[in-house]
């Protein structure tokens, strides 16, 4: 029988998600949210969203440009840029070398697209509250090109670029690292510490080395020790480590620990709590064909996870697991979200292998 939410489970729960295909488009993206304002949760991937609570209907957004396997199309972002009460989102992509907006009508007729700046080549872009006023701000990860964040002026469709570093490389998170009440940046070659004043100068502590990390890498306490660790997966490799933050002396330390390595392309990630404990779990699988049959795990089979911490390590709990056709993999930007109103996290999934919902539905006894 499945579990209310809030309930305790018991010692042997796993939770159990139903699988339902909501279209073979293979655009990388997806997110959810409100579109029409009628109250219901609505899903938006590439060129069209579709109409809560069932998914069935469609409606066209725009082209969005392709390239070979790929779509130009690596995030949805959630946004009202020009405050009229629609949200609009916020997407960019590797060969249009900025992010931009689609402007929602409110109608079924097609979203007209603004650049919001000229960035470079876009892996994937995402939100954080930089400044700590409660607003989000646009953060694009532009591999080989300065780190830069995008600040939305009020009253404005426009966004004002503030530079954090001169260059960064595959891989992006935020998150408070050395306790001190501000969001830092991690790169993939160090953490670089927030200024203490307002326009000041960030500071890059290079202490590690993350090569091609994820998208985000996740700042948060994973073993409640009162200090923030990273979560990173390998985006183009096999992989998927926590590394666990030390003080000795004041010397800060980063200890390696694996949670899976025997997958690739863990592209991108979700810390959010799907099993309604209080706290949050690890959503992520592997981004199939990231860089087509070139990565090394390519035509490996497809998952979908989420891991649990249970103390001293992540327990892997399989959502999805197959070769093409049965498993699924994460895209490049995904969602959890409650679109049926059970009480339970669902996740919402694009990538190459089609947009998917899986259903939430609570733990069951093994």
């Amino acid at each position: 029988m499945n579990a209310q939410p809030g309930s305790k489970p018991p010692a042997t729960a796993a939770l159990r998600f139903h699988r339902v295909q909501i279209a073979s488009e293979n655009f990388e993206s997806a997110e959810v949210f409100d579109v029409n304002n009628d109250g219901q949760p609505d899903i938006v991937s590439g060129s069209y969203w579709y109409k809560g609570p069932a998914f069935k209907q469609k409606f066209f957004i725009g082209d969005v440009r392709r390239e070979g396997e790929y779509y130009d199309d690596f995030s949805t972002i959630p946004v009202d840029v020009n405050e009229d009460g629609k949200m609009d989102f916020v997407t960019g992509g590797w060969w249009g070398n900025n992010i931009r907006w689609r402007e929602n009508p409110g109608n079924e007729g097609p979203w007209t697209e603004h650049s919001i700046a000229t960035t470079g080549n876009v892996e994937t872009t995402r939100a954080w509250d930089v400044d700590g006023d409660g607003i989000l701000e646009l953060v694009p990860n532009t591999p080989g090109k300065p780190l830069v964040y995008y600040q939305k002026q009020k009253g404005t469709t426009t966004f004002t670029g503030h530079k954090v570093v001169d260059e960064h490389g595959h891989g992006l998170g935020f998150g408070d690292v050395n306790g001190d009440g501000r969001g830092d940046f991690v790169i993939s070659t160090g953490w670089v510490e927030a200024p203490a004043t307002k326009g000041g100068t960030w500071t890059l502590h290079k202490e590690f080395d993350l090569t091609h990390a994820s998208i985000p890498i996740l700042v948060t306490d994973v073993n409640h020790d009162g200090r923030s660790d990273l979560v990173v997966g390998h985006g183009h490799d096999y992989g998927l480590l926590w590394y666990e933050q030390k003080l000795e002396k004041g010397i800060r330390k980063w200890i390696e620990h694996p949670i899976d390595l025997l997958n690739s392309q863990y592209h991108t990630m979700l810390w959010t709590d799907l099993d309604n404990d209080g706290r949050n779990e690890l959503v992520t699988g592997k981004r199939y064909r990231a860089h087509n049959e070139k990565d090394p795990g390519s035509f490996d089979d497809l998952g979908l996870y989420y891991f649990v911490w249970n103390g001293e390590n992540f327990t892997k709990q399989v959502i999805s697991y197959g070769p093409f056709g049965e498993g699924k993999g994460t895209g490049n930007y995904f969602a959890a979200a409650d679109v049926d109103a059970n009480g339970w996290k669902d996740i919402v999934v694009a990538g190459k292998e089609g947009l998917f919902v899986f259903y939430n539905q609570g733990w069951k006894d093994k």
